[in-house]
Parts: structure tokens; sequence; C-alpha cells
């Protein structure tokens, strides 16, 4: 994991999130050595709108009531 300190990180913050961006690698924020934050990349989105799609196995008759009403 690549380094930097916070003062390096402040001045170059646009470029140093496009390349974690770019090349999917963390990168830990020190301040006097010591880590203070750890940028990762975000994770891929899974569209909302049938991401489920296959995952549910139907048993028996769903229209059918639960209890016998007589």
């Amino acid at each position: 994991m690549k380094e930097i300190t916070i003062s390096k990180f402040k001045a170059k913050c646009l470029s140093l999130l496009d390349e974690v961006s770019k090349t999917k690698k963390p990168l830990l924020v020190t301040r006097h050595g010591k880590p203070i934050a750890e940028i990762r990349p975000a994770p891929k989105r899974r569209k909302f709108v049938g991401a489920m799609a296959g995952t549910i196995e139907i048993l028996g008759d769903i229209m059918a009531p639960v209890i016998d009403l007589k």
C-alpha cells in the first residue's frame, strides 16, 4: 500500500483520488508517520432493479389461505 503524508495529500488530493480510482490500490495517509486515513476505491454498485433475480425459489401454492377458514 502506498503511503503519503497529509501535507502532500492535501496538495495533490484530486490527482491522488483519480489514481486510486484507476489503479484500484488503496492509499494510506499519514501524519508524523502514524496512519490517519486509508483511501480505498468505492465498491462497484449493483443495479437495484432486478438485482435479486433468480435468487428466490417459491415452494407450494402462494395464493392458497394459510389456515382453513371453516
